[in-house]
């Protein structure tokens, strides 16, 4: 099983921690975030893990390194010249993440109670080209569904400004969530990429292709969630990261 971490990002809102340490190696309960993550992985079934950096990158590299990558294969995608948003840093790693099985997508700054392996095994099942880990939380910009849980829309509430995957719809007409930074995707996802070059976002292309193909999504109430963005919630998702290194 394989899965990709979002380790790139400039960390701003968790400065000034950030000023001369990557987001990813900030520590939550005395362990960095990525340690943390890693550890839920490998507990999950995770045996090969792609990486991408970017912000004080030779930092990550160093931390993993000494720590012998934790006794499970990783490979780097070096963003180091370029910061390539979440879909170009997908299509970068395809060469480390393709092939026949779908693959696990976890941003580094996302902490959460969720059983990984029976989210992975359930989109294996669905059919589905992606699945979505959704909340229900208060943001700026959500995702729109119909009944069936398929992609239809996104909106920002600060600029009112909405995007629609079919024409003649209305933003009345679907379920807004937030997107929870956890996803699966298919292998098929990297053709589906071939004509999207360089920077771009993975929730732009999800909206592009969810026309004609299933963009799911899966709301579940009953996971503990939290985004470790800002340094007032560090502090708050050390005790759930607790409860992960007791099973």
């Amino acid at each position: 099983m394989k899965a990709m971490i979002f380790a790139a990002g400039l960390g701003t809102r968790l400065k000034p921690l950030t000023d001369s340490c990557p987001k990813a190696l900030v520590e939550v309960g005395g362990r960095p975030m990525l340690e943390h993550l890693i550890h839920k992985l490998k507990a999950a079934g995770v045996d090969h893990i792609v990486m991408n950096i970017h912000h004080w990158g030779q930092q990550i590299i160093d931390f993993l390194k000494a720590h012998e990558n934790f006794g499970v294969r990783i490979d780097l995608s070096d963003e180091r010249g370029k910061l390539l948003d979440t879909g170009g840093g997908i299509k970068k790693a395809c060469p480390f993440l393709e092939g026949r099985e779908p693959f696990l997508v976890h941003n580094v700054d996302v902490a959460s109670d969720l059983d990984l392996k029976a989210f992975w095994k359930e989109h294996c099942a669905s059919g589905a080209l992606a699945s979505l880990l959704l909340g229900q939380r208060n943001t700026t910009r959500y995702l729109l569904f119909d009944e069936q849980n398929c992609l239809k829309g996104w909106k920002n509430c600060q600029t009112g400004e909405f995007k629609f995957c079919d024409k003649d719809v209305r933003a009345t007409d679907y379920r807004s969530f937030a997107f929870n930074g956890i996803h699966v995707l298919s292998p098929e996802i990297f053709q589906r990429m071939k004509d999207w070059e360089g920077k771009f976002s993975i929730v732009d292309f999800y909206l592009s292709i969810a026309a004609d193909t299933n963009i799911r999504g899966c709301y579940k109430p009953a996971v503990k969630w939290m985004d470790m963005g800002k340094p007032e919630a560090l502090e708050k998702a050390a005790s759930l990261f607790e409860e992960e290194w007791k099973k």
